[in-house]
This record gives structure tokens, C-alpha cells and sequence, in this order.
């Protein structure tokens, strides 16, 4: 690529904005050119923008931190800026969201969204790059009933149905047909957004409730893993999740317990890991460069995974499982492990903006 494509952040102060900017640093082909926030941030440099400070490691990019920041809401300012936007919203107001995310692709400004406001709009896709890759096939369908000609709307799920719904598509692509999910995640303070948890509240403590999450957690895979037919989703069936959701005073990485059952026959616990460990989805095909070279990895070892040392595997955008074994009461649990703030947020959302581009819906 002879010229890197101009990308803007919307929501670019927050913490998911700032992991977008910090992970498009030195990326091949993107570059930020443009970054949006509220009207209080508006008219300021980047930097000067940052009322909690840099929240990520390193520091803010040169090439950033000069930038002036936009407000938002004047979706105007981004045309001729930006080839399309990255969505970082961290706001409670899901209406307010879709109405600036539909804004910008009505200017003709594609979105890739963090944000839970479009999950379950029709005709936009809720995207894992490895494991539903077709649903960008419903682009054209979405774009033809709102009357975009180059704008469109992509969301990613909940950050973290990222750490188990790889290892278990493999499972059905391999053509085992799981039954049922009970799930348990053990979820960081960092998924939160900052300020986050009050330290009071999860400083020696566990919180046994994140709002809306286990409704995500059970509903959210039922898109991902279904198909499109006659230009609309179809959830997959015959796959029942329960899922209890806590939040843990980890700094990043969220852990999922997992029990599976199967409909019919299983496979062995050694065809499971084979499985895994061969898992390639199409981002590795086409090798984007945010696709972590093996998606799936498997730990042996007793004791993993674990959030301090393995949430890091293949810069962040690998899923890390171990401790398969077989359960008293389903047919086998496992453990699964990935990065919430890299793949569970903006790295999978560059890698999405990867894939999109590779199947031509990006100029």
C-alpha cells in the first residue's frame, strides 16, 4: 500500500479511543488523521484533550497529539478528512450512539463500532473476523434500506463473548453440534472504561454483577453464530447459554469458565485440542496485520491460562484456553482467556476494518 488510508476516532479521548490510537501508531495501513469527542473537548489539541491523562502504555503518537480535536456531533468536519471511523463511544445514551454512528455513514463514512447500540440492529453486522466473516455480505442489504451509498455500520460483541466463542465455533465448524454453554467470566476493572470500578468497591473484593452483561453473554453468540438469509440475520438454534458475569480486580484480561455439552456425539478431549490448535479462520488466509498468527492457543500447563501472562499472546489478539478436561455434569469445561482492550475492543476492531477492506467494501 503506497499511501496509508486517513481513519478517524470517534469518542478518541476515552480509554477504548485511546487504545485505537496507541495500536494504529505503526499500522500498515491505516493511519489516524482525524479524532472526535464531546463539545467540551472540541477546538483542543489531542494531547491538551486528555482530562485523565494517557491511560495506555506508551506514550500519545506525535502525529496525534497535535490534532485538533472535533466536536462529534458536527459530522460534516470528517468529510474529506477520513476514509472511514472507528466508534469508541463510552456513553451510557444508546440512542444518542446509534444517532451519530447512522449520521456519520449517512455522509458516507463507514463505522466500525465498539459500541453495544447497534448490536442488534437489522442488517448490521455483529462481527468476530475469524468466525463470521460472511455477515459483511449483508452490507449492500443495509446500506440499500437506509439509502447509503458508501457509508455502513459494523459492530463488534461484548468483549467478553471474545474469549470463548472462537474455541466453541471451532468445535461446530469441525462438525460437532454443541447443546449447551454454562459460563462464568471473571472480567477486569479496564472493561469498565475509566474511572471505572470505584477501588472500594473491587479492591479485595469480587462484584458478581456487571449490568447487561450476562444478557449479552447469552444472547449475543446466537447472531454471531447464525446465518444471513434472504438479506437478514437468523439466530443459530439449538444452542442454549447460561452465564454468570463478575467483575475481578484484574488491570486486563477477561477469563471465562466454561462447561459444554454436545448434541449427539463428541469428540475426544486430544480431537478437541487438535482442533484448536489447526483453527484458522479467513483474517490468517489473508494474512491482515492484526491477525494473530494461530487464533487459538492451548496451554497445557495445569494453571493456564492466566491474565498477567498469557492476555498478551500474539499482541493481544490471540484467545489463550486450558484446563480441558471432562465435567460431571456436561460432557467437558474449559478455560479461555483473551485481552479485553485489544482483541475484545479496538484491535478486533482494526482487524475488522482489515477485513472489510480485503473484501472490497472500503475505498
Amino acid at each position: 500500500m503506497k499511501e496509508k488510508i486517513p481513519v478517524g476516532i470517534l469518542g478518541a479521548t476515552g480509554m477504548v479511543g485511546q487504545q485505537y490510537i496507541r495500536l494504529l501508531g505503526s499500522h500498515p495501513w491505516f493511519r489516524v488523521a482525524y479524532v472526535a469527542a464531546s463539545p467540551q473537548s472540541a477546538g483542543k489539541k489531542y494531547a491538551q484533550a486528555l482530562k485523565s491523562g494517557w491511560l495506555v502504555p506508551g506514550e500519545v503518537p506525535a502525529d496525534v497529539a497535535d490534532l485538533t480535536v472535533q466536536n462529534v456531533d458536527d459530522v460534516q468536519n470528517s468529510v474529506g478528512k477520513c476514509t472511514f471511523v472507528f466508534s469508541a463511544f463510552e456513553m451510557p445514551d444508546k440512542e444518542a450512539i446509534k444517532k451519530a454512528e447512522d449520521s456519520y455513514a449517512a455522509v458516507g463514512i463507514p463505522v466500525f463500532s465498539n459500541a453495544s447500540a447497534h448490536r442488534w440492529t437489522d442488517q448490521v453486522p455483529m462481527l468476530i473476523a475469524e468466525v463470521n466473516p460472511h455477515h459483511l455480505d449483508i452490507i449492500p442489504e443495509q446500506q440499500k434500506a437506509r439509502g447509503w451509498k458508501k457509508g455502513f455500520i459494523v459492530v463488534k460483541p461484548n468483549c467478553s463473548v471474545q474469549s470463548y466463542i472462537p474455541p466453541i465455533f471451532a468445535l461446530i465448524q469441525a462438525g460437532y453440534e454443541v447443546d449447551k454453554l454454562a459460563i462464568t467470566t471473571l472480567q477486569s476493572v479496564s472493561g469498565a472504561g475509566y474511572p471505572g470500578v470505584p477501588s472500594l468497591d473491587v479492591v479485595d473484593n469480587v462484584v458478581p454483577f456487571i449490568s447487561e452483561e450476562e444478557e449479552k453473554s447469552e444472547r449475543e453468540p446466537l447472531k454471531i453464530l447464525g446465518d444471513v438469509i434472504d438479506g437478514k440475520f437468523s439466530d443459530y438454534k439449538g444452542l442454549t447459554i447460561s452465564a454468570h458475569c463478575n467483575r475481578v480486580p484484574v488491570s486486563d484480561g477477561h477469563l471465562a469458565c466454561v462447561s459444554i455439552s454436545f448434541k449427539g456425539g463428541k469428540p475426544s478431549i486430544e480431537e478437541i485440542k487438535k482442533i484448536w490448535r489447526s483453527f484458522s479462520g479467513e483474517p490468517q488466509k489473508l494474512d491482515l496485520p492484526f491477525a494473530p498468527k494461530q487464533p487459538i492457543i492451548y496451554r497445557d500447563e495445569p494453571n493456564r491460562p492466566q491474565p498477567k501472562k498469557d492476555r498478551d499472546a500474539d499482541k493481544g489478539m490471540a484467545v489463550s484456553v486450558g484446563r480441558l478436561r471432562e465435567d460431571n455434569i456436561f460432557d467437558y469445561k474449559f478455560v479461555a482467556l483473551s485481552h479485553n482492550t485489544i482483541r475484545g475492543a479496538a484491535g478486533g476492531g482494526i482487524l475488522n476494518a482489515e477485513l472489510a477492506l480485503k473484501k472490497g467494501y472500503l475505498e
